[in-house]
């Protein structure tokens, strides 16, 4: 015999699927990180933790390579100002990335990170990062936004490059900026001149 929900009960039942649906779903943040950070994937690396307390591995060079995307519809010009550095385990080091809005209007981005090769991300300790908060541009604003780090003496000696790449989002629709004076350290460009 065939067997039939009646409506009130399917409604039940749908409601309870939408709010488990829901729950998980605002779970997942809090397991990404957790799993990330457990994991050094993602460009999820430990920060301030490490400045100062380690020496500096005089005998090793790494070659640290950076890039720099934007995500589909992300109109900003977004680079590093060099391509790559050479750096010393267990030293403090700084690379500025530059962003410019070229639009007409307010914009809110915010930068993902990952480390390459993901095995050496657990070793990889931003201290300061422009990734860790979202970015508000002005129309016509440019400035330059730093990111210190500091690669662990425990890098596997077979590991002598690693790259740090940024794919910057545009985030304006879910976080409006508010239209303000620019910022210390931002300047206005003139697209003409």
């Amino acid at each position: 015999m065939e067997r039939t929900l009646s409506t009130p009960r399917l409604i039940r039942r749908l409601l309870l699927a939408v709010v488990a649906m829901f729950g998980f779903g605002f779970a997942l943040v809090p397991i990404y990180d957790v799993m990330c950070k457990a994991l050094g994937i993602n460009g999820k690396t430990a920060g301030s933790a490490y400045e100062g307390r380690q020496q500096v591995d005089e005998t090793r060079q790494v070659r640290v390579q950076f890039l720099a995307t934007n995500a589909a519809g992300m109109s900003w010009d977004f680079h590093p100002k060099a391509d790559q550095l050479e750096v010393r385990p267990g030293a403090s080091n700084e690379m500025l990335f530059v962003a410019y809005n070229p639009t007409d209007r307010p914009m809110t981005a915010q930068a993902i990170p990952s480390v390459a090769p993901a095995e050496a991300a657990a070793y990889f300790h931003k201290t300061e990062c422009f990734c860790f908060s979202q970015q508000v541009l002005q129309p016509g604003e440019r400035i330059e936004m730093p990111v210190r780090f500091i690669v662990d003496r425990e890098l596997p000696g077979d590991v002598f490059h690693l790259t740090l790449a940024y794919t910057l989002f545009d985030v304006t629709a879910r976080h409006p900026p508010v239209a303000q004076a620019p910022r210390t350290g931002a300047t206005k460009e003139n697209p003409n001149g």
